[in-house]
């Protein structure tokens, strides 16, 4: 093992400060960005795959002493229980010595998607000769990005080809995969919602034939291939993948294994000859990591451990920066036996290689790796814990003085230049994506509040005690007033839509909707808790009351006064009909007709049966029905007439469709609450029928009913090359960049919030 540079870049020690500096802040600050470790070779060629017929066939046997590591970091880990994470969190981010990189990358390079993790992988550009010279020389580069969301390893990399010299000039072209943000089935936790990139290039983005993005699937890895077919040769692959582990920090290293097999395989299956390959892991101590490690080393030429020094010393985070594959065929048949065993559960098998077919002199070396980065981490941990319990001021003048030497050590070091907006990916693509997208979406994962003992013991309380300590109690217990709904209005009939990209996406059927672009993925997990107790009626919620009750007179009072009336020759007003869905039990005290306004009623959607409750407006046959109202209104409304129509919510693709479609075909819509009593208790109100709007409409919504009917019915349209069976749906039929384009994404958050506060508060009473 090495710390010497190999195959890294050559910066010299600090040339960049000035000779004035003391030793020790020079010293100081030449560690932070010198965090590696490298494997060496032996010269007689032991390190080489093992036999692919004792692959995945040994139990797994833990190495002792990388236990022992284990035990002294958790130990060391065990202090911060107690701490408050908002707190704790504020506290490492004031003793980072590299916790002012970012804004001054922000503020001196305008950089698109300048998060940690650009700046991560910056600092690996420009460390490591990661492009292989092959692809410089030819000027084609081809680049391949796994668990990617929200992009900025790619926009990173765009920024280093635009402002390098030796780059600027390459032709780039990339592929990205993630768990898709916009797939209702795809979990909170696992999913990041920040699609500030993929909306704007979803072109690039491979979610696979079910549509989740899910890279731990077979198909997937074979489909991702495919995918990328047209790329002459591929040069470099990023895998920067995780999942929260926050809940279970002791195990993250385990947690994570089987996803850093696939991630391994993918990259062993799709780069060229001479191609990078960039993983990031955390500890490396259970016998899945050194497998992983050592079949690295035998598949590349170089293999060097880093921690970016913007990566916070006191995590586990590391990246393996692996240069010049040696190739498919040198690990084809045992690529061929992980590809068979590719899955979730990959690392839960058997060893990878039986613990007597790693040579001593590798785990002597993976050892002295694993020993050099648990003593940083401990010496951060430790220090941190110290400084916490106060800092002096000469503690903290000390601490500025290193940070600002670091941020400005990282803009020379990393030559950080210019780049102005419209050489973003973003502002490049020729996807008539390229719209604005609306900025009221939330960024990010879930944040961690209270500590880690207070968020454990919080697992333990019912859902109700949950919501009381939750950052949305006051909201949810705020009683319904009169004016929900009235004040957000979508404006028509929507002229600006792209229909000829609009396409059907068939996927795997969902089990229920844990996400949702559409809502606030909090209050949303929230409700699926609420709606899981067994003790709760969700169809006959108690009625509150302190809340207002909006009643239907009112409603049709409001339609009547929206609907335009004309008079013919004779001065006598032209009638119009407000098509109503819904049960007597709502509208069946209405009178038939409300001054010119004549009310024609139809049976709305049924609600979705109890096993399908978190499954929302996501359940295919109340999809199928309410596409089937739509049809019916459009085929039957005439001009200038208006339509009441109940919708469970609007959290899925297919639902935020069917409003666009309504968006597109009536002046106005806005929406009201009313009480739910049994049935559906929010009503979208379109005024103002355009007939011409709805015929281009009509024929392509007709096709995407079929198509849902299709699906239900276990029919499988040759025509059409659907899965059969009841295990796939619709799952879009309207381009995420249509879906997120306007004031469309704001009404349907406005509306979902109403309608989960409403449920919640409703529920939270009985």
């Amino acid at each position: 093992m090495s710390s010497g540079n190999g195959t890294r870049r050559k910066v010299g020690k600090l040339q960049h400060f000035n000779n004035t500096f003391d030793p020790e802040t020079l010293t100081e600050i030449q560690g932070l960005f010198s965090k590696v470790r490298t494997y060496v070779k032996p010269s007689n060629g032991e390190w080489c795959i093992p036999d692919p017929n004792v692959a995945l066939r040994h139990s797994a046997e833990e190495h002792c002493r990388l236990q022992t590591l284990k035990a002294s970091l958790n130990d060391v880990k065990n202090q911060l229980s107690d701490k408050n994470v908002e707190v704790w969190h504020q506290h490492t981010n004031s003793t980072n010595r590299a916790g002012k990189v970012i804004a001054a990358v922000r503020s001196a390079a305008n950089a698109e998607i300048c998060t940690q993790a650009w700046c991560k992988f910056s600092e690996i550009l420009g460390t490591f000769n990661l492009l292989p010279e092959e692809a410089l020389r030819n000027g084609e580069l081809n680049t391949i990005h796994l668990c990617e969301a929200p992009g900025a390893f790619i926009t990173a990399l765009n920024h280093y080809i635009k402002t390098s010299e030796s780059t600027r000039y390459c032709d780039w072209s990339w592929a990205a995969n993630t768990l898709n943000p916009y797939h209702e089935a795809n979990g909170g936790s696992t999913t990041i919602a920040d699609d500030r990139l993929i909306a704007n290039t979803l072109p690039w983005w491979f979610f696979g034939s079910d549509n989740t993005g899910n890279i731990m699937i077979q198909k997937h890895l074979l489909e991702l291939q495919a995918f990328v077919a047209n790329m002459r040769r591929v040069d470099v692959v990023t895998a920067d993948g995780s999942f929260d582990c926050q809940e279970k920090p002791d195990e993250q290293e385990a947690l994570v294994a089987s996803l850093h097999y696939c991630e391994v395989t993918a990259a062993l299956l799709l780069l060229s000859p001479g191609g990078s390959f960039v993983l990031k892991m955390f500890t490396l101590y259970e016998h899945s990591s050194v497998g992983l490690l050592y079949l690295l080393n035998c598949c590349f030429r170089s293999i060097d451990v880093f921690k970016p020094a913007t990566s916070k010393s006191g995590n586990s985070e590391v990246y393996v920066v692996c240069l010049n594959y040696d190739g498919k065929e040198a690990v084809r048949p045992l690529l061929s036996k992980l590809i068979r065993n590719y899955g979730p559960h990959l690392a839960d098998q058997e060893a990878l290689f039986p613990k007597s077919l790693v040579p001593e002199s590798f785990l002597k070396q993976h050892e002295e790796v694993c020993s050099y980065f648990h003593t940083l981490q401990v010496e951060t941990i430790t220090e941190n814990l110290r400084l916490f319990k106060g800092m002096s001021t000469e503690q903290r003048q000390r601490l500025d003085y290193i940070r600002d030497c670091a941020a400005q050590e990282y803009l020379q070091r990393f030559q950080v230049s210019f780049l102005p907006r419209s050489r973003w990916i973003s502002r490049n693509t020729v996807s008539p994506a390229c719209c604005s997208v609306s900025a009221g979406r939330p960024l990010g994962q879930k944040k961690q509040t209270g500590s880690f003992n207070e968020r454990r013991e919080l697992q333990t309380l019912s859902w109700r005690e949950r919501i009381e300590r939750g950052c949305h109690a006051t909201w949810i217990q705020r009683h319904c007033t009169e004016a929900v709904g009235t004040s957000c209005v979508l404006e028509g009939p929507l002229s600006e839509c792209h229909m000829d990209s609009w396409y059907v996406i068939v996927g795997a059927a969902l089990p229920a909707v844990r996400n949702s672009p559409f809502c606030e993925g909090g209050l949303l997990n929230h409700l699926n808790e609420a709606l899981m107790d067994s003790a709760v009626d969700w169809t006959r919620p108690p009625p509150c009351d302190s809340c207002h009750v909006t009643c239907t007179a009112s409603i049709l009072s409001d339609v009547a006064a929206l609907c335009i009336f004309t008079a013919d020759s004779d001065g006598i007003k032209k009638k119009k009909q407000c098509l109503v869905f819904g049960s007597c039990s709502v509208w069946g005290a209405c009178e038939s007709q409300l001054g010119d306004l004549v009310l024609t009623f139809s049976a709305e959607p049924s609600v979705p049966q109890r096993g399908c409750i978190t499954l929302h407006d996501g359940e295919p046959r109340y999809q199928q029905q309410l596409l089937g109202c739509v049809l019916f209104s459009l085929q039957n409304l005439n001009s200038g007439d208006a339509l009441l129509l109940p919708v469970l919510s609007a959290f899925t693709r297919v639902t935020a469709a069917v409003v666009l479609c309504l968006h597109l075909c009536f002046r106005s819509v806005t929406f009201r609450c009313l009480a739910p009593s049994g049935v559906v208790g929010t009503v979208l109100v379109c005024v103002g029928f355009c007939p011409e709007a709805a015929a281009r409409i009509l024929p392509f919504l007709d096709d995407v009913h079929n198509c849902v009917g299709q699906l239900l019915g276990g029919e499988k349209d040759s025509g059409k090359n659907l899965p059969s069976g009841c295990d796939s749906q619709v799952l879009q039929f309207v381009p995420m960049e249509e879906l997120l384009t306007g004031g469309l994404t704001e009404f349907l958050r406005t509306m979902n919030s109403e309608i989960i506060q409403q449920k919640l508060h409703l529920l939270m009473q009985s």
